[in-house]
């Protein structure tokens, strides 16, 4: 396997925010990937290697890895994520496509399928639910369900209140072997993803403040539950058994309602793509050759 060298390009969006688009400039038909919240591109491995026989067209959060932050601090939710997928296209000449979601990329790709399906001819969801995320959160801590959202989007507000005065540390904390063997044995990640591909990974997340990151949770938190009656393209969605953040039994409940929807249910975490990444790309692979 050989990595290839992911090419960076400016995208203006519709509201003028200035964002960080990114390929792996690869053979084959191309993927919209709409990442999970601040995430970058080390953590799809499969996709950044050269013969992995997919194109990918991304982008980068805003205010996230050299994306610039709107001047309306407001447009910052799964609505203006939707905006900047189609400027991604828009600007790569893409008249439609398979769109791949991860986390709050699956609300990304359903709110862009359910705006504009003439954009999309297929949905690859990993690891997310369309819409009310939040309250999809820790089940397999056995929190119920109405405390869910309230718990997870407190905590978010706090961070980002106290933000400001740990983004100084936190956005300086050094990222090696160590801190990556940490995550994986945490049991938020589990162990069977590589450790330089985490510790690539998480050394970029980390570049975030953490106050802007919250903010972007806390936005996108509001996102509702969405209807899915207009969702006719083939779909597949990829969940992990041990997620934290998105509940398996949500997306196989999702995937239920969807026409000839496929559902497959690994033994990983949130981070599924990184811990079985020939598994999850054999999936999408699969999902390419129905279309």
């Amino acid at each position: 396997m050989s990595g290839v060298a992911l090419r960076f390009y400016p995208v203006t969006s519709a509201d003028g925010t200035r964002l960080a688009a990114w390929t792996n400039d690869a053979d084959g038909p191309t993927v919209l990937l709409c990442n999970a919240l601040g995430t970058n591109p080390y953590a799809w491995p499969a996709l950044l290697d050269d013969s992995c026989g997919v194109r990918v067209l991304s982008w980068n959060h805003r205010g996230v890895g050299g994306s610039g932050r709107p001047d309306d601090r407001s447009r910052v939710g799964v609505d203006a994520f939707a905006e900047d997928a189609v400027a991604v296209l828009d600007d790569a000449g893409i008249e439609s496509c398979p769109v791949v979601g991860w986390s709050i990329g699956v609300n990304t790709q359903f709110e862009l399928a359910t705006r504009l399906p003439e954009r999309v001819t297929g949905l690859f969801s990993v690891a997310g639910v369309p819409g009310g995320t939040f309250a999809s959160m820790l089940a397999p801590l056995m929190v119920p369900r109405f405390a869910r959202k309230a718990l997870t989007v407190n905590v978010a507000r706090g961070l980002r209140t106290v933000g400001k005065a740990v983004s100084p540390i936190s956005t300086r904390l050094p990222i090696g072997d160590t801190s990556a063997r940490m995550l994986r044995y945490s049991g938020f990640m589990t162990r069977r993803a590589d450790n330089a591909v985490v510790k690539e990974a998480l050394r970029e997340f980390m570049t975030t403040d953490v106050d802007w990151y919250m903010h972007l949770a806390v936005a996108s938190s509001k996102h509702p539950r969405m209807s899915l009656t207009g969702i006719t393209v083939p779909t597949a969605f990829v969940a992990g058994r041990y997620d934290v953040l998105v509940s398996a039994a949500d997306i196989a409940t999702t995937a239920r309602l969807i026409p000839q929807a496929t559902y497959a249910e690994l033994p990983g975490s949130h981070f599924v793509q990184m811990e079985h990444p020939d598994l999850v790309h054999a999936e999408l692979l699969h999902l390419l050759s129905r279309l």
